[in-house]
């Protein structure tokens, strides 16, 4: 269930203690629109909810305020995941406020976070890798384009909007690496691997003239010559993934989260993994390493007799 927006509109007040944080978000740490609109959406929500229920502004709050807002989420049938980055997003937003010494501290002091069930998240075996890739046709431009970035995908962890936005001075083919620009701007070098080197330069060398009408730097443009929309390439894996006939559940990140898997299966270190997956956290990667032992208590139960 969603929470439902209220029709009152944002007070002048609160709309204005909103729009700085963004601003500051935006301007010290370069976040991307998608996430400045996540903060903004889980802000204006409890802002509205404050508002209309005690008629304060966001900085007037106080713990109990904050604890009916979390108990009218709950009656709403929330799920603590969306709870957690809500009040994660609260959090810094009052961090920003007692830094700008608007208040002297934040009602969220005593309030913790919402437990939630470890979730893993959804990954393909190796054999379905292997079919996945080898589904596009490589007879035509957009097949070899679309090789070249399932490859590049698998190969390096990217996430799906890092890959539509690869432009050409972030391919180093005599290095065979890529630069990537992550979130909040981070950049990190990645090995790209022979195998999705090998496409790379068949796309660029073949497909790519093809596709391309005008000047553009994208490595992938799309049919029309122009950047890719990641909603797009998504919807190419899952063309893909019925031609392999692959059955497993498929999100825009599964081909990212089978890197680091297959990676850890294989025995790589996981602050190599970390830094190829440009997680600034070890805690983010170390879900991985969970994913594995998922999988070889799963092989253990198949093959072992006395399992």
């Amino acid at each position: 269930m969603s929470e439902q927006q209220s029709t009152t509109p944002l007070s002048g007040e609160n709309a204005e203690y909103i729009e700085l944080f963004l601003d500051s978000l935006f301007l010290e740490q370069g976040l991307s629109e998608n996430t400045l609109a996540a903060y903004r959406s889980d802000i204006e929500k409890c802002a509205l909810y404050i508002q209309t229920t005690f008629n304060k502004s966001l900085l007037a709050v106080e713990s109990d305020h904050i604890e009916a807002y979390l108990a009218h989420r709950h009656d709403l049938g929330l799920k603590a995941r969306s709870t957690a980055r809500a009040l994660s997003a609260l959090k810094r937003f009052y961090l920003f406020f007692i830094r700008e010494k608007r208040i002297t501290s934040t009602p969220l002091l005593n309030i913790a976070q919402p437990k939630m069930a470890q979730s893993l998240p959804k990954t393909l075996t190796e054999q379905e890798v292997e079919a996945l890739l080898d589904a596009p046709d490589l007879g035509d431009a957009m097949g070899l384009r679309d090789k070249a970035m399932l490859e590049l995908l698998y190969a390096t962890g990217l996430r799906v909007t890092e890959l539509v936005g690869l432009r050409m001075e972030q391919i180093n083919l005599r290095q065979a690496v890529v630069l990537v620009k992550g979130k909040g701007g981070k950049e990190r070098l990645v090995p790209m691997g022979e195998e999705a080197l090998h496409y790379i330069e068949q796309f660029l060398q073949v497909g790519r003239p093809q596709m391309v009408k005008h000047a553009t730097d994208f490595v992938f443009p799309s049919k029309r010559g122009t950047g890719m929309t990641r909603q797009t390439f998504w919807h190419r894996i899952k063309h893909y993934a019925i031609l392999a006939q692959v059955t497993s559940p498929l999100s825009p990140h599964t081909l990212r989260h089978a890197f680091a898997t297959h990676l850890l299966n294989h025995g790589a270190d996981l602050r190599v993994v970390q830094m190829m997956l440009g997680h600034s956290d070890l805690s983010t990667t170390q879900i991985y390493t969970h994913v594995a032992s998922e999988r070889l208590k799963s092989l253990h139960q198949q093959h072992h007799p006395r399992a």
